[in-house]
């Protein structure tokens, strides 16, 4: 049922409601920032190439504060390989790019577009509810 108010608790009344509402906006930011991640880390474990320490070494470390909560991925046990996969490399013997390349296997990218997307939809859902 709703709470009736004279016109002297007005703007008390309405902070109350903008406060909750600021609370449960954090709270479902908070809550999507975390289940996104861990969508994250588990899709990277699955595409990563090669079954060893990389593809096992993904973690997710999220930061929250008061007016802020975010997530970085990584890769915690061989945080320098990501870059060498995702883009190729040359390798010992080559001189250039274009004589003896590594192929790259673009794992990261796809994961981290579905990823926007997700958290995208996640938050237009905590706006809307």
């Amino acid at each position: 049922m709703a709470k009736r108010t004279g016109l002297d608790g007005l703007a008390d009344a309405i902070s109350d409601v903008l406060e909750e509402y600021q609370t449960e906006i954090e709270r479902g930011t908070k809550e999507a920032v975390q289940k996104v991640a861990k969508a994250g880390v588990k899709a990277l474990k699955d595409t990563s190439p090669g079954s060893g320490g990389y593809a096992k070494g993904w973690t997710a470390t999220i930061q929250e504060g008061r007016l802020f909560s975010s997530a970085t991925i990584h890769n915690k046990e061989k945080p320098g390989l990501v870059h060498l996969l995702e883009h190729g490399h040359v390798t010992r013997n080559g001189t250039g790019r274009t004589f003896n390349p590594t192929p790259a296997h673009v794992h990261v990218a796809p994961v981290e577009e579905s990823l926007i997307a997700d958290f995208e939809k996640a938050i237009v859902k905590v706006i809307e509810t």
